[in-house]
């Protein structure tokens, strides 16, 4: 009788855990199925922000009262305010109360206060691996800023402190960001190992501030400003980019960012390209040479729900005193799924990349704030699986050397990616390389 009661308990727990499941569920689609759209907004109304400032969620809106909402908009600004990242659930609903066409917001806030564990396999080796943990608190005044201190172990030990603010001084859009990292660090470049004979570490201290102004809702400008302190045991020139094992590496930038996706935890329609440019050294120690960026994507939905996306970037050193641990490399500034335990390095790379996605669960609400214990904050996600095809290609090189179609790394293969929205994104994926030789890919975040 005590195992059959046993029994009983675990299945009705399966089904009350399925019930909620279900019950709880909520799609996109229902979510914007009203037919008041489209309608002129009168007012909007938020609800379910107790830590949060209104003008957060406010400055993502494409419109204010007195515009005209249709459905699209509404569900593309919806993923805007999703994308702030610190809410579990967020909903739009028009309603009309004596002829007032009001639109509510409800945000659901997520859990702002967290240790998370992490662990890394360096250049996709299980035998370098960095594990530790990072303390972070973000939203901690409503105003979505971030403060993250972490300790990592083992292949490449290092302490770090940074703090975001995307609304210093929120009526003129100032932005900063700043950060801290004490780190003993392996050698990456395999041209400083072979000159060494052996493989080495490198110590290094840096300090960054960025400063920025969001112009409007999708485009933005920086200036940067760093000191890195890097200290070999053992001097060689080119590892080495002063005439000594200490390098003194101060840095000046420029950048501009423009950002139109619908939902940057995984974007399904818009553009995201940003261009920056650095002076490094300064003169310094007699260091001094620059590096440029760029970097274009682009994600489009088709037809039956499949989604598009692909991307361009580029990487290019100036200068004839670019020290080796600034090189460019395939391997690790880019990867190649198919070649990832492969590094080329050089002054400059390309990378080009392009994907299908089709959903199998596009969105699904998961509340779970029946269970016990557990502050319910960390209760609710948002569930997404979807299956996806990928083809990508790279190639590092020095400036006297050819643009050769056999010098790309190239990978190709498939694979599924599950959301579970605010907090992670999960990619399951087998890629091969141009041989046809497999490689399991696991990894956290979405590709790009």
């Amino acid at each position: 009788m005590i195992r059959i009661t046993r029994k009983l308990k675990y299945l009705l727990s399966f089904f009350v855990i399925v019930f909620s499941f279900v019950s709880n569920a909520q799609t996109t689609g229902s979510q914007f199925s009203s037919d008041l759209y489209p309608f002129i907004v009168d007012s909007i109304i938020i609800t379910g922000n107790k830590i949060t400032e209104p003008f957060i969620i406010l400055r993502e809106l494409n419109f204010s009262t007195g515009d005209t909402l249709t459905r699209s908009n509404a569900i593309y600004n919806r993923e805007r305010v999703y994308s702030l990242g610190i809410f579990n659930q967020v909903y739009f609903e028009p309603t009309i109360i004596d002829s007032i066409k009001i639109l509510n917001i409800f945000v659901d806030e997520s859990w702002y206060i967290y240790p998370i564990p992490f662990i890394d396999a360096n250049e996709s080796d299980l035998k370098k691996l960095t594990y530790g943990v990072y303390l972070r608190l973000k939203n901690f005044r409503g105003r979505n800023e971030d403060l993250i201190a972490a300790i990592a172990l083992g292949y490449d030990p290092a302490f770090s402190l940074s703090f975001y603010s995307p609304n210093l001084l929120y009526k003129n859009n100032i932005f900063i960001r700043t950060s801290f990292r004490y780190a003993t660090i392996s050698n990456k470049s395999p041209i400083a190992e072979k000159l060494h004979g052996t493989n080495f570490s490198q110590k290094s201290i840096g300090l960054s501030l960025l400063v920025g102004k969001r112009l409007d809702l999708f485009n933005r400008i920086y200036a940067t400003t760093g000191y890195s302190y890097i200290e070999t045991p053992f001097y060689i020139p080119g590892v080495n980019a002063s005439d000594n094992r200490i390098d003194n590496l101060f840095e000046l930038g420029i950048g501009y960012e423009h950002d139109t996706r619908d939902l940057a935890q995984f974007p399904k329609n818009g553009i995201l390209s940003s261009v920056s440019f650095s002076l490094r050294g300064l003169g310094v120690d007699g260091i001094n040479y620059s590096v440029g960026k760029i970097d274009f994507r682009e994600y489009r939905k088709l037809i039956f729900n499949l989604i598009s996306k692909w991307r361009f970037s580029t990487r290019v050193t100036f200068g004839d005193g670019v020290p080796y641990y600034d090189y460019s490399i395939i391997g690790l500034d880019e990867k190649v799924r198919g070649h990832l335990s492969e590094k080329i390095e050089g002054k400059e790379f390309y990378f080009g990349s392009v994907e299908l996605y089709y959903p199998i669960i596009e969105e699904l609400n998961l509340d779970l704030t029946f269970l016990p214990i557990i502050p319910n904050q960390l209760l609710s996600y948002r569930i997404g699986l979807f299956v996806q095809i990928f083809a990508e290609t790279a190639l590092a090189r020095f400036k006297e050397q050819p643009f050769a179609l056999n010098r790309f790394n190239s990978g190709y293969g498939l694979g599924i990616t599950f959301l579970v929205l605010p907090y992670q994104v999960l990619r399951v994926e087998m890629a091969f390389n141009e041989k046809f030789e497999s490689q399991l890919v696991l990894d956290l975040g979405i590709s790009f």
